[in-house]
């Protein structure tokens, strides 16, 4: 029995439309993004955050790019680099958001828009299945 090459499996999940799949690698490239997320759970954390965002970023292993991206509250670009949505709720938690109306500003809905898609059942299965091949 032949088993697929694990390098061209893996590879298969960055062929999907509108979806980043939580791959090891995505987990470690990620790893300081979600530490940080996770942080906001205390209290006192998430005072010092609001107090002064830059320099609470400065207590963390960031890049450059990751820094900007959590400042600028880009969850797509912070999924692309390796944050975890569920991770990322804390910091948008913090921020007043609801799950809804984080998820919302990542789909370019407004959350009316999102809310009623998903309570119908979510996006459609027919269209783009492949970014390769476009089908």
């Amino acid at each position: 029995m032949s088993h697929p090459d694990i390098h061209s499996y893996l590879a298969a999940f960055d062929d999907i439309p509108g979806t980043r799949v939580y791959t090891v690698a995505r987990a470690r490239q990620g790893y300081w993004i979600n530490q940080f997320a996770m942080s906001l759970m205390k209290p006192e954390n998430r005072a010092r955050w609001k107090a002064d965002e830059k320099a609470y970023l400065e207590g963390w292993n960031l890049d450059e790019n990751q820094k900007a991206a959590i400042l600028a509250r880009d969850y797509n670009r912070l999924l692309d680099l390796g944050g975890n949505i569920y991770f990322l709720a804390k910091l948008f938690s913090t921020d007043g958001l609801s799950f809804l109306q984080a998820v919302s500003t990542m789909t370019g809905m407004s959350v009316e828009d999102y809310q009623a898609m998903m309570l119908a059942g979510g996006r459609s299965p027919n269209g783009v299945r492949s970014i390769k091949e476009g089908n």
